[in-house]
């Protein structure tokens, strides 16, 4: 059994500007999905909106610099993630065409680990 990362991506703009009742919907679909996907779902959570952001780099002169911004500016913002487990890449995919947003999508990577 291998491990995934299923990246949430989706449009701030839109999240931000959701009536109570679709974010509502949104986080009842989250709340299923979990649910039927418990024997695999190993984690999950939401992420603060990229305004709350920092990023940091080294600055090539052994010290860093440190941004209040995320890493990247895009329309879609990584919204969340879940941690899950399975036998293959296909499996994973499976899960993660399951996983609810209301403009964006999701991105499936492979955990790396090392022994």
């Amino acid at each position: 059994m291998a491990q995934y990362l299923v990246l949430i991506y989706d449009d701030e703009d839109t999240l931000a500007a959701a009536d109570p009742q679709a974010s509502d919907e949104l986080l009842a679909e989250h709340r299923r999905f979990a649910s039927a996907n418990g024997t695999s779902v190993r984690g999950g959570n939401a992420l603060q909106p990229t305004a709350a952001a920092t990023s940091i780099r080294p600055d090539g002169a052994g010290g860093f610099s440190v941004t209040d911004a995320p890493f990247a500016e895009t329309k879609e913002a990584l919204v969340g993630y879940y941690l899950v487990d399975a036998d293959d890449l296909d499996e994973a995919v499976a899960i993660a065409e399951q996983v609810p947003t209301l403009a964006g999508g999701v991105e499936v990577r492979p955990v790396l680990t090392f022994d």
